[in-house]
């Protein structure tokens, strides 16, 4: 056994989620160290555009973006052969930001607030109140942290289970052409969706998502989008293609003992939602105030609050994708009531009322009655 260090809180998992919580909780006064079987910037298939609160979420950890990072976006549209619906967000614009260069931010923030930060390092496994690594050292943690990804080893080593919703199949493209939208866009096709995001000045991202993985193969469900396919015919790749799997689940438990599970690890939303990474930037904030509290049945409150709005999102956006008249229905009823539209986009970025958001489901009600 190798020499043995002490921290307060031990985070297994470099990602977002990961970060975030470092972060969050150094920002509260725990000593953190933090490990990674890979080595940064750890990409990872998504969108890659960030909501006005998402972009906040990020400032309030210190994690700041020079001024040539990623475009600015509006809000968000659905595209339909012969409807488009755009609504823009309710307070600021939105960051279309590369994966690859979110991850780098909180990274640099990170270390400038002393997180210990042991890349490459794979965990071998945990005990009570210590982390074993894959190179036979051992941690002392008074806390520990899973923030390993939907296939979390931590979660599994914890014995929690889940209950899994929904799973979909995603690949996404980089390619070297100008935005031609001031909006995410999301494209619907008969068996596929394709999320069009700005992420620089001269760069757009693609993403196939399917419930099959036969049906998110890039070449050939892209046909399905011949306004996208026309836009990027002759485009150049600025990256390769990746691919990945995203699923809507939800967990019996989001801790046990003195562990805790954050992100994907704890539960995950349907990559349609556009929530990921917005939501692990909460739980996070929510995870570290539990632990300075030495109190984490507050975390698993929060978390159960937290995944509300976004869980009900995906299963209604899930609804439309099983279920294309009803969802040509909906689109068209937002082309022609954008105000409508914008009031959804409000709730879903939790900026409405309650009042106002059941006026706003009787209101997309009747319209669609009326259609």
């Amino acid at each position: 056994m190798g020499f043995r260090n002490a921290t307060d809180v031990f985070v297994v998992g470099g990602g977002p989620a990961g970060l975030a919580v470092a972060i969050a909780a150094r920002a509260r006064g725990l000593s953190v160290t933090l490990a990674d079987g890979s080595a940064p910037p750890i990409e990872k298939p998504c969108g890659e555009g960030m909501s006005p609160d998402t972009v906040a979420a990020l400032h309030l950890l210190g994690v700041s973006f020079h001024r040539d990072d990623g475009v600015p976006f509006r809000g968000i549209a659905f595209v339909q052969p012969g409807a488009r619906a755009a609504a823009d967000f309710p307070h600021g614009s939105g960051l279309g930001l590369r994966r690859m260069a979110l991850h780098e931010r909180l990274v640099a923030r990170a270390e400038d607030c002393g997180v210990q930060l042991l890349w490459r390092t794979p965990v071998a496994g945990i005990g009570q109140n210590e982390v074993h690594l894959a190179h036979g050292e051992s941690h002392n943690a008074r806390w520990i942290v899973g923030a390993d990804g939907p296939g979390s080893r931590v979660r599994r080593w914890l014995g929690i289970g889940s209950r899994r919703i929904h799973r979909r199949f995603a690949t996404r493209r980089h390619f070297k052409i100008a935005p031609w939208s001031a909006y995410v866009e999301v494209h619907w096709g008969s068996c596929a969706q394709a999320y069009v995001t700005p992420v620089a000045s001269d760069e757009t991202s693609v993403v196939i998502l399917a419930s099959c993985a036969e049906d998110a193969d890039f070449d050939r469900t892209i046909t399905e989008f011949p306004e996208i396919e026309s836009r990027i015919a002759g485009a150049s790749l600025a990256s390769r293609e990746r691919g990945a799997v995203t699923s809507q689940h939800e967990l019996t438990a989001v801790h046990r003992g003195n562990v805790a599970l954050v992100g994907d690890a704890s539960g995950g939303v349907d990559a349609i939602t556009g929530d990921g990474i917005r939501l692990a930037l909460r739980q996070a904030q929510a995870l570290a105030e539990a632990i300075s509290r030495d109190d984490l049945s507050l975390y698993a409150r929060a978390h159960r609050k937290l995944a509300r709005g976004p869980m009900r999102a995906g299963v209604m956006l899930l609804l439309l994708d099983r279920h294309p008249r009803l969802r040509a229905r909906v689109v068209r009823v937002l082309a022609a009531n954008p105000t409508l539209f914008e009031e959804l986009l409000a709730e879903h970025a939790g900026h409405a009322r309650r009042t106002s958001l059941v006026a706003t489901g009787a209101q997309l009600g009747w319209r669609l009655l009326a259609t």
